[in-house]
């Protein structure tokens, strides 16, 4: 999605454009599933739910999006990936402060949790601002003979600029996990329409915008954000977004091949600061699921002990 959007913007697509037609693509590839598979399985909506998934939307996706698509013109596809590892320790304090996350400073998991995400944020931070020097072995072009605009280099205060924005942007998507593409292509479209007045900017050809524009609606929009909800109904909002630094990696790694971004060791060192965080955070929260099952099944036990003590008894 990073290195696709990155590519879509920084060849002149309008961002607010891009998020209405990437939700719109998305409504279509779902529509036909909700339909066929969902509709007989649910009760009909009612004007609570309607509003709690309105809000959901405005929050998550079409906030998070356009204040994501703004902030990755300003900086570059492996920060965006990067920065989107904020996420779990974000979701984490919120889930803390709404006491949907359990703390406990008494157990070293709930240690584990919370030094994590420090961690985690501190190595985000380092990533960002602490680039340091680059790794020769990935500088195999001449910065001079660039042309693509895709690749251009961002003057500091644009990055400043763009990773303070793209912190919001992960902001707003932590709370839609906490708290799905109807609603926001709508919300999507009003933002577009008020931000961008050229009618040519909505124009779609047969080009790398619509191959950009189909693939995050689609696959990421519609595909992957499905699988997420499910994999938040199954293990939770903290558990799902633990997973996000494989984003990253995957990410970096096509940046210095197709679009030759210069990878720097300091951004490595606040990577591996970053990943090593969240999966300390991971390891917390399985070892505070194995105490909460060896608790129930002592219960458990016990009970049964008890009424067996009590049937021999009468």
């Amino acid at each position: 999605m990073a290195l696709f959007s990155k590519a879509a913007v920084a060849r002149g697509m309008n961002s607010f454009v891009f998020v209405v037609y990437r939700q719109a693509f998305a409504s279509l590839a779902l529509a036909p599933f909700a339909f066929f598979l969902e509709s007989k399985k649910t009760s009909p909506l009612s004007y609570y739910l309607l509003c709690k998934i309105f809000l959901i939307s405005l929050f998550g996706l079409t906030l998070s999006l356009n204040l994501y698509y703004v902030a990755i013109n300003y900086t570059t596809a492996t920060f965006a990936a990067a920065t989107t590892n904020l996420i779990p320790a974000i979701t984490f304090v919120m889930a803390g402060l709404l006491r949907m996350e359990s703390v406990s400073m008494k157990h070293v998991h709930g240690i584990a949790k919370v030094m994590g995400s420090i961690t985690g944020v501190s190595g985000a931070l380092v990533f960002a601002f602490l680039k340091g020097p680059p790794m020769n072995f990935m500088n195999w072009y001449n910065q001079k003979q660039i042309t693509d605009s895709s690749i251009k280099v961002c003057p500091f205060e644009d990055w400043i600029k763009g990773a303070l924005i793209m912190l919001a942007a992960n902001t707003a998507w932590s709370l839609w996990l906490i708290l799905q593409c109807f609603f926001s292509c709508i919300q999507s479209a009003f933002w577009a329409v008020a931000a961008e007045r050229n009618p040519s900017a909505w124009k779609l050809g047969w080009d790398f915008h619509l191959l950009s524009i189909v693939y995050c609606g689609v696959i990421v929009t519609g595909i992957t954000y499905w699988l997420q909800v499910w994999a938040i109904e199954k293990k939770g909002p903290v558990f799902t977004s633990i997973f996000t630094p494989f984003a990253l990696i995957i990410t970096a790694i096509f940046s210095a091949f197709l679009w030759k971004e210069t990878l720097y060791w300091g951004s490595v060192g606040g990577a591996v600061l970053l990943v090593v965080g969240l999966y300390s955070v991971l390891w917390g929260k399985n070892k505070e699921e194995d105490m909460v099952k060896s608790v129930r099944n002592d219960e458990e036990n016990q009970d049964d002990q008890t009424q067996k003590e009590c049937i021999t008894h009468h």
